[in-house]
């Protein structure tokens, strides 16, 4: 085994971890703003969105605790605009929007970066940035994610790096243009003038910040910060031992249907540091699957960080350390024109299987059994009832995270790349003419072992009104699997229903579009539940016992799993 590499301490650590908090402060503040601030349920109450601050060199060097994938948008987008405008060309007061993954290093359509340059002193010495996942962005389905869209001109407006404020003046035509290309424009373009605002009050507090410590002082602890992050993260991965550590993941199908998808991943970890190469993965799918090189590489950065050292700062030294390759014209590096805008399912599996690979170099207390590794999207549109015009309900849903050494795995949560919030159902039959008829964990869906897997979502919604347009991607239907590690067992799949427990009750696909629902027709989606941990035998008496109590498990499937005699054992303690 290598020896971690241990360098001279030049820093203050008082004074950094002072400067990195003031940093989070900012962004933190930015996303409060625009989470309040904004219109859409997607936003204002799922937080589908994130912000970061970088310095004038483009450089991460704080981000919002948000959504993982969307540092990939992040990233790209920043970097766009510095390619695309000269800094001599832009003015302060400019603000930028894009979100293409081609023309703008984006990773899907709806995903809609906008990028604020911070001025000081008439030179640009931050960008202030956000990403908010809008509804809908046009194209030919509701939502703009379809998983069988098959070219990026299906999905949506594409937006390459533009000046939507020209020196602080908004260009109102560019911004209803956008809109108008939207099934919803009213939202669209409330939203993205809450992004522009929203930015320009973290331009504020930048500036605040250089009065407080000065230009020069600011610029060295950016410095500071970066390097520690990239110094840390090195001493990390020369803890490792040297190999190649392999895993394969699975889709369903790209998109279109056919056969499963190989979702490949070799670690390998040398005297030089750590590389990642997706070679063996599927060629890029005819469908929307494909996962743009800014998402994919916002996976490794996400992944690393999660497996090695989750307190590490969130800035642009993780990036050096790590090195990522993948094929061109594989699903993991699609060329355009690839449809892009389901790209986050792909994503989960990207990151499950480093998770997987990450088994054989981690000791036994740090593995993780597979979670649900997916983040199905449901997508309802139709006429609204209370003004003109129509509305699209977005929701990503969670599912069970993976056991782990000491600890069951969490129930109906987001893994990996997602992370934001359900919209509860009173909200959700508040702004739209839908009923949810059930919102629950599905029993026996979590994988048992010694710590069980977490359990699955049933989420199952009712048209109100005629023309009610139904759209859906998931995955893990048919063959990936939350798969348990050192003897724990796998998770239970996904299912998707039309009219569950009606005589018409009907299963379909993974990945259907435009289904239009008749009033009274029920749309049920059960999300993957995630593997266990260590034999099932070595489960306890008191865990089995809670289980069965919470109804997390039902009798059949506790005695199936874990016998009869310690099944009568544990419901006589429980008695007890």
């Amino acid at each position: 085994m290598s020896q971690p590499v241990r360098e001279p301490q030049i820093f203050d650590p008082i004074a950094m971890e002072v400067f990195s908090n003031r940093l989070l402060s900012i962004t933190e503040d930015m996303n409060n703003t625009l989470v309040r601030s904004s219109f859409s349920t997607n936003i204002k109450e799922r937080r589908d969105c994130s912000v970061g601050l970088f310095d004038g060199r483009g450089r991460l060097i704080a981000q919002g605790t948000q959504i993982p994938l969307h540092l990939g948008s992040l990233n790209g987008g920043v970097a766009a605009v510095l390619k695309a405008c000269p800094l001599e060309s832009i003015q302060d007061g400019d603000v930028f929007l894009c979100n293409d993954p081609y023309l703008a290093h984006g990773t899907h359509l709806p995903d809609i970066s906008c990028i604020t340059p911070v001025f000081i002193d008439g030179k640009v010495e931050f960008f202030a940035a956000n990403v908010g996942h809008h509804a809908d962005v046009g194209g030919a389905v509701p939502g703009s994610i379809a998983g069988g869209s098959r070219s990026i001109f299906e999905e949506g407006i594409r937006l390459p790096v533009i000046r939507v404020v020209r020196a602080g003046v908004l260009d109102t035509e560019t911004l209803n243009l956008i809109a108008q290309n939207t099934r919803d424009p009213e939202e669209r373009a409330l939203d993205l003038r809450v992004q522009v605002a929203t930015n320009e009050r973290g331009a504020t507090a930048a500036r605040e910040l250089v009065v407080q410590m000065g230009m020069a002082a600011v610029r060295q602890s950016i410095d500071d910060i970066i390097a520690y992050t990239r110094r840390r993260i090195r001493n990390r991965i020369a803890e490792l031992k040297i190999g190649e550590y392999r895993f394969t993941n699975y889709l369903d199908d790209d998109g279109m249907g056919g056969e499963p998808v190989p979702i490949a991943v070799t670690v390998r970890v040398s005297k030089d540091g750590l590389a990642l190469d997706f070679t063996g993965s599927g060629k890029q799918a005819r469908g929307a699957m494909n996962v743009p090189t800014n998402a994919l590489h916002a996976c490794v950065y996400y992944s690393i960080k999660a497996l090695l050292d989750p307190e590490l700062l969130p800035n642009a030294g993780l990036f050096d350390a790590v090195s990522i390759s993948a094929p061109p014209g594989t699903i993991v590096n699609p060329l355009p024109p690839a449809p892009v805008g389901a790209r986050s399912i792909t994503c989960q599996k990207v990151a499950g299987a480093i998770f997987g690979a990450f088994r054989g170099l981690l000791p036994p207390e740090r593995v993780m059994a597979s979670g649900n590794d997916v983040v199905p999207a449901i997508v309802f549109s139709g006429a609204l009832t209370r003004r003109d015009g129509y509305y699209v309900y977005l929701e990503t849903l969670g599912g069970g995270s993976g056991a782990r050494h000491g600890a069951d795995g969490m129930d109906a949560v987001h893994v990996h790349m997602t992370n934001t919030s359900n919209l509860p159902a009173e909200a959700l039959e508040n702004e739209y003419p839908l009923i949810v008829d059930e919102y629950a964990l599905i029993d026996d869906s979590g994988g048992a072992g010694q710590y069980r897997g977490g359990l699955g979502i049933a989420r199952q919604i009712r048209a109100t009104v005629p023309g009610t347009i139904f759209s859906v991607r998931s995955d893990s239907h048919t063959v990936g699997v939350p798969s348990g590690v050192f003897g724990g067992l796998d998770g239970r799949r996904a299912k998707l229903v039309r009219n569950y427990g009606r005589v018409d009750q009907e299963e379909l696909f993974s990945k259907v579009a435009r289904v239009e629902m008749k009033v009274g027709d029920a749309m049920r989606i059960e999300t993957p539940g995630a593997g266990g941990y260590g034999m099932p035998a070595q489960r306890s008496l008191d865990a089995i016992a809670a289980d069965l109590r919470n109804g997390k498990v039902t009798r059949v499937a506790a005695e199936r799993d874990y016998g009869n005699d310690r099944v009568d054992a544990a419901v006589k303690l429980a008695r007890s």
